[in-house]
């Protein structure tokens, strides 16, 4: 477990769509004095490169990422050669500490030739600076061209399932002592406990949301226990899947957390179907051939998948004040968004009551 545990909002900002919010004042602040100017001043001091001029803002809400053009003294062989991506850390979500072990996972994992997105070094060798002039952390990372799939054959599930057998043989050999655990104290009584403090819940709902995250964490917190827990990617969906150059890339490690394997694979087998099931099972076989894989961490499956829905109603509420989310998620807060999430909810303590 990580030190997190008995902090579930540790790394998490508050905020609501009812009240006072970081990301709607000082925080917020930072990330709208992004000029183009300064982000290019940032990158140019600390890499050394010289930049062409060329900033495109790239598609991510939780942090500002932008791809920059440089300019080279010999052609590139690639394409993806001529750019950097920079990522301007959200402040006040993750600690120094916390980006750093993401950042060493990244390593570890390149080290190996695991086909992840690891940040680059500075100048001085380091792979995160601050800006001289405002509270936001950074790093530059290499662009590696490609499409996430649209979905993934026999062979790819296969090559999927070996790949996170060795990023998670590689997330058991150490600790993160500062990145959260995905618990249902942290993912589930942490979460349901700020959407009530910040009142973001109808009182028509509050009550019977309430127990039934309450039922679901209660009756899931023993398969939780029994589980091992390391280092994970976290959000291991298909759009942080990358094929490139005929080659599958893990990205965006940005929510890696400790927390069960199984978290990794149900992400990218969403489903319940039979055919569903076939794919999770090729997964499992072939990461079978580079890892023991726990079966008994399959009943977590359901589980996870209802933290996950309480963990993304919060998460919204937590940026509320950020004018990007209300943009995004128009429908959020209204009673019809808490009545599908509680039937969502209540579907889901009835699969795992199944279970049990």
């Amino acid at each position: 477990m990580t030190n997190s545990s008995s902090d579930p909002s540790q790394g998490i900002a508050q905020g609501s769509p009812n009240g006072p919010s970081v990301w709607g004042d000082a925080h917020t602040r930072y990330f709208y004095e992004l000029t183009p100017d300064r982000i290019l001043d940032a990158v140019e001091g600390s890499t050394g490169c010289r930049c062409t001029g060329r900033a495109l803002a790239l598609n991510s809400m939780e942090n500002r990422v932008y791809e920059l053009e440089i300019e080279l003294d010999t052609p590139p062989s690639t394409p993806s050669e001529r750019f950097l991506i920079a990522k301007f850390y959200r402040p006040g979500r993750w600690s120094e500490a916390q980006i750093r072990e993401e950042h060493a996972f990244l390593l570890e994992l390149a080290e190996l030739e695991i086909p992840v997105v690891a940040p680059n070094r500075f100048v001085d060798g380091d792979t995160l600076h601050k800006m001289k002039d405002a509270d936001l952390w950074y790093a530059v990372f290499p662009k590696i061209g490609g499409r996430s799939p649209d979905e993934l054959g026999d062979d790819q599930l296969a090559q999927v399932g070996r790949l996170l057998a060795r990023i998670h043989n590689v997330g058991a050999s150490k600790r993160a002592e500062h990145r959260m655990a995905l618990t249902p104290e942290t993912y589930g009584l942490g979460n349901l406990k700020h959407l009530l403090d910040a009142k973001i819940l109808p009182p028509n709902i509050a009550s019977t949301y309430a127990t039934t995250v309450e039922q679901i964490c209660s009756v899931s917190a023993p398969w939780f226990a029994a589980a091992a827990h390391h280092r994970i990617h976290g959000d291991c969906h298909m759009g942080n899947l990358l094929m490139a150059r005929e080659q599958l890339f893990f990205v965006d490690f940005d929510d890696m957390v400790t927390g069960p394997a199984v978290q990794d694979l149900w992400l990218l087998i969403p489903g319940r179907d039979h055919y569903a099931q076939r794919q999770l099972s090729i997964m499992i076989e072939a990461y079978s051939s580079m890892r023991a894989f726990d079966h008994q961490s399959l009943r977590l499956i359901e589980p996870l998948r209802a933290l996950r829905f309480v963990h993304f109603s919060a998460w919204i509420g937590r940026r509320w004040q950020d004018p990007a989310f209300p943009r995004a998620f128009p429908q959020f807060g209204s009673q019809s968004y808490w009545e599908e999430q509680l039937r969502d909810l209540q579907e889901q303590l009835s699969l795992i009551q199944e279970l049990a």
